[in-house]
Formats: structure tokens, C-alpha cells, sequence
């Protein structure tokens, strides 16, 4: 298997939107943020998947080794090499994915934040830095697509602690901050109830107007000249926005069940926006 097949394979298997993004780039740009994108899914499994911290920890900070050798031109991982011919097209900065690693690892040292200004650090790191990884590969003319970048990450991150608020919480994980459990009256044991109690759901409808005005603030900011440019994040977001519209229609049952768009809508979502898009871009 070659490091871009492995990449391919670790992107289509993880079932995530973000594949549904990259359908419509050109080859090269594909491959770039197929590498990329592998490489957020190789650091999260750690997390993920390793019951001992110390092991966890010892996994990442090889990552970070492995980093430093693909920059010195020493890959040794599939997903560094493809990120290695990524190199040769794209600014990647090596800082930046070292970032993300080091988001990652508060993972293993933090799981409560008692404020959103406590907890924006770990969404910059774990999503806004990503952004600003995939606007060098999808390509920008203007400095305020950073900012597009770094807000549509958050939007991100947030529509994801809502998804997955009862999910996280049985890891013992909770990303919600803590004056905010304590403002609508939520005890953290309620996240893992079997149904979702009303001072949850009006919780979760707070959290879902701050992850809207990050959309919001991110789409206002795209400057005209960088849209076709971004036409693979405006899918993201376009699907990412009807996931918190789903979990909204279906009154904030998140402890109930993983609420989730089928493959088909994300891939339907997807053609229409980007034909939206391009027929902009044409005119």
C-alpha cells in the first residue's frame, strides 16, 4: 500500500464530512489534504484508542519526533511521506502540526475547562490551526481567509462538543465549560443519562448559538476574492451547519442517540454546494 493509498483509506474509513469536501479538488490539492487529514485522524486515535495516558503520551510525543524527521527529509510513517510530497507544493508550517499534536495531548491532562475562554486554547489547536493548515493547501489571495479559517474551526469544534457531549462524558471528558454546567443548573452525571433532561437541552441550544454566530462570523469574513478558492471549506460548513440543524430539529436528543447525516445527504450537500460555487466563481 503506498502512503497515499493509506491516507485514502484512513480518510474513507473514518466516515467523517470532511471526506465529502475534498471529492471536488484538483489531484494535487486532494492528495495534500487527504495527507493532512490523516494525519488529525493518526494523532486523535492515539488519544482515542489508548486506554493508558503514559502510552498515549510516549505515541504523540514520536510524533512529534516524526515531525522533526520529515522536515529534516527523514519520513518514516506512511502519513508523513504522503505529508512529505505534500511539502513540495504547499507551506505547510511544521509548527502548526506540531500544534495540533500538543492539542491532542491536553486531552491526556485536561478534561474539564471552567470557562469558553479557557476552553477556545484547545479548540484553536485541535480545529482552528487545521483551518489554517487547509487554506495553504486550497489556496488564498487575502489575509482575512485566515481569519475565515481560524472561526469556521471553531464552528467546528463546538458542532462537534454537541454531537458528542454524551459520548465525551462517559470518557470522562467534558468539554462544555463548567460555569456554564452551573448556569442552567446541569450536573455533569446528567451528559450521561439515557435521556435528555430539559436543563440539557436548553444547554446544548446555548452551545449551538455560539458554534452558529462562529459560522456566521467565519462566512462574513471570507473575502469575495478567496470563495472559489474555499469552496472546499464552504462544503465543510455547509454540512457541518445541517448536522447542528439535524440536532436541532431532533430537540437536542443527544444522549439518546448519535444524531449523524446519512452519506448520501452529506455527498448530495456537498455536489449542490460546490455547483453553487462554481457557478458564482463562472460568472
Amino acid at each position: 500500500m503506498t502512503p497515499e493509498q493509506y491516507c485514502q483509506q484512513k480518510a474513507a474509513n473514518s466516515g467523517s464530512s470532511f471526506y465529502y469536501s475534498f471529492l471536488f479538488l484538483p489531484t494535487e490539492k486532494r492528495k495534500a489534504i487527504t495527507a493532512l487529514y490523516a494525519f488529525c485522524r493518526e494523532v486523535d486515535d492515539v488519544v482515542d484508542e489508548c486506554s493508558d495516558p503514559s502510552v498515549a503520551e510516549s505515541r504523540l510525543n514520536w510524533w512529534h519526533e516524526e515531525i522533526d524527521a520529515l522536515y529534516a527529509g527523514n519520513p518514516s510513517h506512511p502519513v508523513s511521506h504522503a505529508l512529505s510530497a505534500a511539502l513540495q507544493h504547499f507551506d505547510l508550517h511544521r509548527e502548526y502540526l506540531q500544534e495540533i499534536i500538543v492539542g491532542m495531548q491536553m486531552d491526556l491532562h485536561i478534561n474539564r475547562y471552567n470557562t469558553f475562554d479557557d476552553l477556545k486554547l484547545y479548540c484553536h489547536r485541535v480545529a482552528g490551526v487545521v483551518g489554517l493548515l487547509a487554506v495553504e493547501i486550497f489556496g488564498s489571495t487575502h489575509r482575512d481567509t485566515q481569519k475565515f479559517a481560524e472561526n469556521l474551526g471553531m464552528a467546528f469544534q463546538l458542532t462537534n462538543i454537541i454531537r458528542d457531549a454524551k459520548e465525551d462524558a462517559m470518557r470522562d471528558r467534558i468539554y462544555i465549560p463548567a460555569v456554564e454546567l452551573q448556569t442552567f443548573n446541569v450536573r455533569e452525571s446528567d451528559l450521561q443519562l439515557p435521556k435528555t433532561t430539559t436543563a440539557v437541552r436548553d444547554l446544548l441550544e446555548f452551545q449551538m448559538q455560539r458554534a452558529r454566530e462562529y459560522y456566521r462570523k467565519a462566512l462574513d469574513i471570507l473575502p469575495d476574492c478567496d470563495r472559489f478558492n474555499q469552496a472546499s471549506s464552504l462544503v465543510m460548513a455547509a454540512i457541518y451547519q445541517a448536522l447542528l440543524d439535524e440536532i436541532g430539529k431532533d430537540n437536542f436528543q443527544v444522549m439518546e442517540h448519535r444524531i449523524k447525516l446519512t452519506p448520501v445527504r452529506k455527498l448530495w450537500i456537498a455536489w449542490k454546494t460546490y455547483r453553487h460555487e462554481k457557478k458564482i466563481h463562472n460568472k
